[in-house]
This record gives C-alpha cells, sequence and structure tokens, in this order.
C-alpha cells in the first residue's frame, strides 16, 4: 500500500528563502527513499507504508534538531493513479490556510469568529507570523473566518507593522 504524508514545521516563514527546519526535513524523507513535493508551508512525501513508516521518526528529528518548534503530520492513502501515472499532487494551499487557521483557533480556544476583538487582533498577528498571508487569497479567507470584512484584517495587518 503507498502512504503520503504531509508534514509541516514551525515556526513559518512568510517570505524569502525556506527555514533550515524545512529543508532538514525535506532531506530526510529524500534520504528515506520518499518521492517529495517541497511546499511553501509543507512537504508531501510519497512511498510504500513500510519506508514511510520508517522514515517519519528521522523526519520530525531532522525537523526540531534544526530549530523547529512544532512539526505537524498527516497521514493518508495514496490516490490511487496519481502515483503510477507520474503525477505528483502539489500541497494544497487551501489545506495550509485551513490548516493554520485550525491551529490557531486550538490556540485561543475558540473558533476565529466566536473571538472578542483583540482575541480577533491576536488571530491576524499569530497568521500573520506563522505566514498565512503568503498565500494567495488568505486575506479574504481570513476575514471569512473571523466574520469581519477584508479592511478590517488590512487594519489588523497595519496595526501591527506600525
Amino acid at each position: 500500500m503507498r502512504l503520503e504524508a504531509e508534514f509541516t514545521s514551525e515556526p513559518f516563514r512568510g517570505e524569502g528563502s525556506p527555514p533550515d527546519h524545512a529543508v532538514a526535513a525535506r532531506d530526510a524523507a529524500a534520504e528515506a527513499g520518499l518521492d517529495t513535493d517541497f511546499g511553501p508551508l509543507g512537504t508531501l512525501a510519497r512511498g510504500e507504508a513500510k519506508e514511510l513508516y520508517d522514515a517519519l521518526p528521522a523526519i520530525a528529528q531532522a525537523a526540531l534538531d534544526a530549530g523547529a518548534t512544532q512539526v505537524t503530520l498527516q497521514v493518508r492513502r495514496a490516490e490511487p493513479g496519481r502515483a503510477e501515472a507520474g503525477e505528483k499532487p502539489a500541497v494544497g494551499l487551501n489545506d495550509a490556510l485551513a490548516r493554520l487557521i485550525a491551529d490557531v483557533e486550538r490556540e485561543l480556544g475558540a473558533k476565529l469568529g466566536e473571538l472578542d476583538r483583540p482575541g480577533k487582533q491576536r488571530a491576524v498577528r499569530l497568521l500573520r507570523e506563522r505566514g498565512a498571508f503568503g498565500l494567495r487569497k488568505s486575506v479574504s479567507s481570513v476575514a471569512d473566518a473571523l466574520g469581519v470584512t477584508r479592511f478590517t484584517v488590512y487594519n489588523y495587518l497595519n496595526r501591527e507593522a506600525d
């Protein structure tokens, strides 16, 4: 059985070269013989179940040793037909943003739309620090999750920049 493991390491960096911990995790997956796709917010590794399971501790250790504060992992069965056709699915940007929002909601203890104004401002700051606003159409998606307008999100971002 073929599996895919999507892993992200934090802290995120929105611009510039990828952080050392993300590169180290990707390299550990490649050294284990897994096929990898390196994305702006995560890495997708594919391989046979045993080889992937065996590589996961080395991937996490490489990221943490290189400065990651957290490694998040999702494992799923590979979509039939894609691997055989040589097609490599990219790490989904919408999935990455949804994960970032879910992480912030867990950290703050409530859905973004349920937060008070200072909580929403903190959520925007956390999402900015994690690179969420480097993703296309992220301001609209975050505004929807917060239950505010895009203009409000831009105001929160500008307040943080001051």
